[in-house]
């Protein structure tokens, strides 16, 4: 077996401790945490801001250490000022200078007793022992490892969805290689650089999952930045040249390309000859190259998803927003001042787009104020917790849902009832519990997705049916507020994707009259490229809308 064994920089820490109680809501099981945390912070945008401000505190206690430090040496180079002038113009003559019994004095009493308060000043310690306190203090309020993890990954998943360069990424820009050259994707008001310790923690992530066609891609520019950067010393890094090119020469072999491998491991042997183990790897890889000559053609496949068969068109869709219906050649594609002929907005009527009729599928422009969205959002903000997938009999996290929501009752707040008023009277269905569930808040994290899904249940195992109200028959979903790139809502199998609009609400029917699922409404939440996205979702079940929407056995209706 390759010997990989790397010496450890970091502990990992553990899964954030949690106290919780479960709680029925509609036959749905919600985690409520006893205390407010910053746990999983990766996977909400809202979240990440909050942490600005705990950075905030520690830059006060870092800019009062440098202050004290720097009084600190001041004071020593005082010191030092002192005594060389005595021996750059007093001491040159030692006989003349000892005989005044002055000068006697103080160089004995520096020698006995200054030199060793200098030595062992406690000021030093303090000053450190002040800034670690500081810390301490927020070090409830920081990432976890596992944030770090989820942001790495969602840095890749964006470079994967949206087919981002990494050398653009590196350089702050949000770039796709095409065969005339770099095409900026979206220009950032505001730009950071990656340094080789930012990309080389990516890499290790992709590493330590044993996806080396990540770990390649981004361990490759960490070890350009390192090399350029040799025996510059940055107190914040945790990797060095060494590392980066012991992480990068695994991954090459992992990946069939071993005489790279060997190059790597030579150059780590170059710069530390007494690195037995990696000894032992370029013997193992100078064995295997005299077995059987080098590939230098290898290519490096991206690792399996969960949506494997649905991933081309996927990720197509949240690049172009995919083959979006052309109105001019369907009229029944339209926009109109809609009223669902309700009393309720005759005098106020909803501008309505018809963006799909397979599956049918409407975008109501301004259903909601920046008032009512920003109200929602502060609201639900505090109780946002990780957002869970059906699983079986049961709900969990998942991978492929990255985002924090919260449930809002009809009674929790004014506007969520108004909400709800709206969507009765625009679609004309029964919306109060328990025949729809409560309003559902989301906010997504970096690289936020939903990977492709549906919303009505496809097994009887199912949570869903726990409500006893029937499967999901419809989705409202709210747009909250605009993002600046990606987030779109992507339909697979009907080939288009709908952008975020802010205000806007998106409604579709997830199942046919006749009770089965529709299997063109698999969608997807595409990644939040840059913004910060929140929708509320608002699930209407079968029970209740006997007289709202008739059955019908046409399997087409």
């Amino acid at each position: 077996m390759q010997d990989r064994t790397h010496r450890s920089t970091r502990t990992h820490c553990g899964v954030c401790s949690l106290s919780f109680k479960m709680l029925l809501v509609l036959g749905f099981i919600n985690l409520i945490l006893a205390q407010q945390t910053l746990c999983e912070m990766y996977t909400s945008v809202v979240n990440v801001q909050q942490a600005i401000a705990v950075e905030k505190e520690l830059l006060k206690y870092l800019n009062s250490y440098i202050e004290d430090e720097t009084l600190r040496l001041n004071d020593m180079k005082r010191f030092y000022g002192k005594v060389s002038n005595l021996h750059a113009n007093v001491f040159q003559g030692a006989g003349t200078a000892m005989a005044n019994p002055l000068f006697a004095y103080t160089l004995i009493k520096r020698l006995q007793s200054e030199w060793l308060n200098v030595v062992y000043s406690n000021e030093a310690n303090e000053n450190t022992q002040a800034f670690k306190s500081g810390y301490e203090k927020e070090e409830s309020r920081l990432p976890k490892f596992e944030d770090l993890q989820g942001a790495a990954k969602g840095l890749m998943r964006l470079q994967d969805v949206y087919a981002l360069s990494v050398k653009g990424l590196v350089n702050g820009l949000f770039q796709r290689d095409t065969a005339g050259g770099p095409v900026d994707i979206y220009r950032a008001v505001n730009s950071i650089t990656l340094s080789g310790d930012d990309c080389f923690l990516i890499g290790k992530v992709a590493y330590e999952m044993e996806d080396y066609y990540h770990s390649v891609l981004w361990l490759e520019p960490a070890a350009s930045l390192f090399r350029r950067a040799y025996r510059t010393w940055h107190t914040e890094d945790e990797g060095s040249l060494e590392d980066v090119l012991d992480h990068l020469a695994f991954s090459h072999f992992k990946t069939g390309n071993v005489s790279y491998a060997l190059s790597l491991s030579r150059e780590i042997l170059h710069l530390d000859p007494s690195n037995k183990r990696v000894t032992r790897n370029i013997e193992k890889y100078e064995k295997i190259l005299a077995a059987s000559p080098a590939n230098s053609d290898v290519l490096i496949q991206r690792p399996n998803t969960t949506y494997l068969q649905t991933r081309n068109t996927y990720e197509w869709l949240c690049q172009t927003l995919g083959s979006q219906p052309r109105h001019y050649e369907n009229p029944r594609l339209h926009c109109d001042f809609h009223t669902n002929s309700n009393p309720a907005l005759v005098l106020k009527p909803m501008r309505r787009e018809v963006v799909s009729l397979q599956p049918y599928v409407v975008l109501y422009h301004s259903f909601i104020s920046d008032h009512e969205a920003k109200t929602i959002k502060e609201f639900s903000a505090p109780g946002l917790q990780r957002s869970v997938v059906a699983s079986g009999v049961n709900q969990s996290t998942a991978e492929y849902r990255i985002s924090k929501s919260a449930w809002l009752k009809d009674t929790a707040h004014p506007v969520v009832q108004k909400l709800d008023q709206r969507i009765a009277a625009l679609t004309g269905l029964n919306v109060h519990p328990p025949y729809a569930e409560y309003l559902q808040v989301v906010n997504y994290g970096i690289g936020g997705h939903y990977e492709p899904h549906f919303d009505h249940a496809t097994s009887e195992l199912s949570p869903l049916y726990k409500l006893n109200t029937g499967n999901r028959v419809a989705t409202f979903m709210i747009y909250l507020n605009s993002v600046e790139a990606g987030g779109s809502t992507a339909f697979i199998s009907a080939n288009f994707s709908v952008p975020v609009v802010k205000n806007a609400a998106l409604f579709w029917w997830n199942l046919h009259r006749n009770g089965k699922g529709n299997g063109d409404t698999l969608h997807a939440g595409c990644p939040v490229l840059v913004g910060d996205k929140w929708v509320a979702n608002k699930w209407v079940h079968e029970f209740g809308q006997e007289f709202q929407r008739r059955c019908s056995p046409n399997p087409d209706d």
